[in-house]
């Protein structure tokens, strides 16, 4: 146009600096911007907005701050767009501050796109305290019916921790005003408020609704089932990704890797990021996050050698596995290196999580003096994490002075974590001084602090059964213990010793014999004489599994031929799952072995709260703790598809203790 001698006016540079904004490229919107002025049109409010948009959109607020301040006239277009820049570089304060200037301008009446915006600015932060008052201003100006508003009301109450008052707004929306964004932002907030069976619930009530899902849908549906565990529901919700075409989305691929890592399918994991195409950061991430979760260290480094390779740059959450993995394969000096790279080579500051690898990395190497000293360098504070790390190490090689002081510090920061205590009392314990050993469990119980039962649980037929420590309450007790005699002499012959340091609150006579009462070893037998011949068993459990039943697992393995995975419910990301496949062991490693069960207590939070779904005659559910079986009645034109749908609609219609826990078998 310029070529041809056609000057551009204002709506010419309105139009063209969307286009800079787009491209993030920062310098094309500089000579855009040095034009604009040549021609006198810098004055111009829709220029201006336009402008100060591109800038936000560049992530270059300076300039943005620069070009609003010399507007000589502002309009609602310029304020929003200066508000929605300040919430896309992160500025929530700011936002909150430039709302508060819109409100007292005499002309000027923010509108949806300013309520939107600071809504999900206090969200963001956590102003409760603001997100309300925002609220009566949106019930006074009248525009709460809009969807766009009441969307990000429901958004800020579910990130605010205030789940019922998000899910009022969401259930005061007729079916017809529930547009696939309020679904997905009540699905985001069960996920937030960790209620992770109705995030899931609510996706099939939603396709039951006839709103298609659409990339945040899946995401959330399969992230849910992640933390779930349920491999049958993450595949069924697959199969729907498969069906409609979001199969090649990077950001679904992705979750899809983590979900089949948590339910402890590396080989399913491996296949989908074998399938995607145009790999970005997130899904090489997704990736090298399943190999350390499963102690794969070596296949954590190739990965991450090859994703820089490919010329990818790696973010915060990459160095964090890629160190663990370090950590876990005796990698000092390779650690070591990879750590320091992230600030001179790729411009990332180490985080608590960094250091709290690091200091694992060096105390698993036996390197307490210099894993202390790393701490007292960090140049932030250290938190529970990497004391923490500390402390593990303090108890691998027996250091009680230590010990003591790291642990000291753990009570400050976390008093009510009842690992802290545990592996203090067991330090004691493995030092023969039981007297101190009591104190400290005393001292739990005067600061009301109680460790998390350990239990299994193990899926069969479609039911879960739960299994605890000298479990007695099954219908086929005798036959599994019977099981689990005959799996105790065959891995005695194959050359299986006794870890008794693992027995700790037990009498030195019965040590030996209290090992084979671990909820995980009862679980394994179960599935022995449960499960057809040769199937794999999927055991999963809420705390760390012991040395001994790791050791008792891959012995298992071998003599049964059979794939045996043990899935530790732990959302971080950091601690691998124990995996045992078939003969090989893969997926598993000594390092990567905790010091015991009673290492860090983690709660279930509801992961016997999984269900899956059948082709059947008849639906039923069955509670796998208190033997309840509840029939739903006949629905054998169903297919697994409105079968899961329908299931769905019951829970979220009967959500009490005794629903909550169900699961929809055959």
């Amino acid at each position: 146009m310029r070529t041809n001698g056609v000057y551009p006016n204002h709506f010419t540079f309105s139009a063209v600096l969307p286009a800079c904004a787009s491209t993030s490229i920062l310098v094309h919107g500089q000579q855009m911007h040095c034009l604009i002025s040549k021609h006198g049109y810098d004055g111009d409010v829709f220029v201006g907005s336009a402008l100060l948009d591109m800038y936000a959109k560049c992530h270059d607020m300076g300039l943005a701050e620069k070009v609003f301040v010399a507007l000589p006239e502002r309009n609602l277009v310029s304020w929003n767009s200066m508000i929605v820049g300040c919430l896309l570089n992160n500025l929530h304060d700011k936002a909150l501050l430039l709302f508060r200037e819109v409100i007292r301008e005499e002309f000027i009446s923010p509108d949806q796109v300013s309520f939107s915006s600071v809504l999900s600015a206090s969200a963001n932060i956590g102003a409760l305290e603001v997100g309300k008052q925002v609220h009566g201003v949106v019930v006074k100006q009248g525009i709460l019916a809009l969807s766009y508003v009441k969307n990000s009301l429901m958004d800020m109450y579910f990130k605010c921790g205030l789940f019922d008052e998000g899910a009022l707004l969401f259930n005061s929306l007729g079916i017809e005003d529930r547009d696939v964004i309020a679904w997905n932002v009540m699905s985001m907030g069960c996920v937030y408020n960790e209620n992770f069976e109705e995030a899931c619930n609510y996706f099939w009530v939603m396709r039951r609704a006839g709103i298609s899902p659409d990339e945040a849908s899946y995401s959330t549906a399969v992230h849910s089932s992640a933390h779930l565990a349920a491999m049958d529901q993450g595949t069924l919700i697959h199969n729907q990704i498969l069906k409609t075409g979001f199969s090649r989305n990077t950001c679904i691929a992705s979750s899809l890797i983590t979900m089949y890592a948590k339910c402890g399918s590396l080989d399913d994991a491996c296949r989908v990021f074998e399938e995607i195409e145009n790999r970005n950061v997130v899904c090489w991430t997704a990736m090298i996050a399943a190999c350390q979760q499963h102690g794969n260290g070596n296949q954590v480094i190739e990965l991450f050698e090859k994703m820089l390779a490919d010329g990818l740059k790696p973010d915060y959450i990459t160095f964090v596995c890629v160190i663990s993995a370090c950590s876990h394969t005796g990698r000092v000096e390779e650690g070591h290196a990879y750590f320091n790279s992230m600030e001179k080579v790729h411009g990332i500051n180490p985080g608590r999580e960094h250091y709290a690898c690091m200091v694992d990395l060096l105390g698993r190497a036996g390197q307490l003096d210099e894993a202390k000293k790393l701490i007292a360098q960090m140049p932030m504070k250290p938190d529970s994490s990497v004391w923490g790390a500390l402390l593990g190490a303090c108890a691998n090689y027996g250091n009680l002075e230590l010990g003591i002081e790291v642990a000291g510090r753990l009570f400050e920061l976390e008093p009510n974590n009842p690992g802290n205590y545990v592996l203090l009392s067991n330090m004691y314990a493995h030092k023969g001084k039981l007297r101190e050993a009591d104190q400290v469990r005393r001292l739990m119980g005067i600061n009301r602090v109680r460790k998390e039962p350990g239990c299994s649980w193990i899926d069969v037929k479609n039911k879960t059964f739960v299994f605890t420590v000298h479990d007695k309450s099954h219908a086929i007790m005798d036959e599994i213990y019977e099981m689990l005699k005959k799996v105790e002499e065959l891995v005695k012959n194959k050359g299986y010793v006794p870890q008794t340091q693992f027995a700790i609150n037990s009498a030195e006579e019965f040590k030996e014999q209290s090992l084979w009462y671990h909820s995980e070893k009862i679980a394994l037998a179960f599935g022995l004489l449960a499960l057809p011949a040769g199937a794999p068993i999927r055991i999963k459990k809420n705390l760390r599994t012991c040395g001994d039943c790791h050791i008792v697992m891959k012995f298992a393995s071998e003599i049964f031929k059979r794939e045996i995975i043990v899935d530790v419910y732990d959302m971080d990301w950091s601690r691998p799952t124990a995996i045992v496949v078939g003969n090989e062991n893969r997926g598993i490693s000594d390092e990567a072995l905790e010091l015991s069960d009673l290492h860090c207590s983690i709660p279930m939070k509801g992961i016997v709260d999984s269900f899956n779904v059948s082709v059947a005659a008849g639906i039923v559910m069955h509670h796998a703790v208190c033997d309840r079986t509840i029939h739903l009645g006949c629905h054998g034109d169903l297919n697994e598809e409105e079968s899961q749908i329908l299931f769905a609609e019951f829970l979220l219609h009967h959500n009490n203790s005794h629903y909550a826990h169900a699961k929809a078998v055959m």
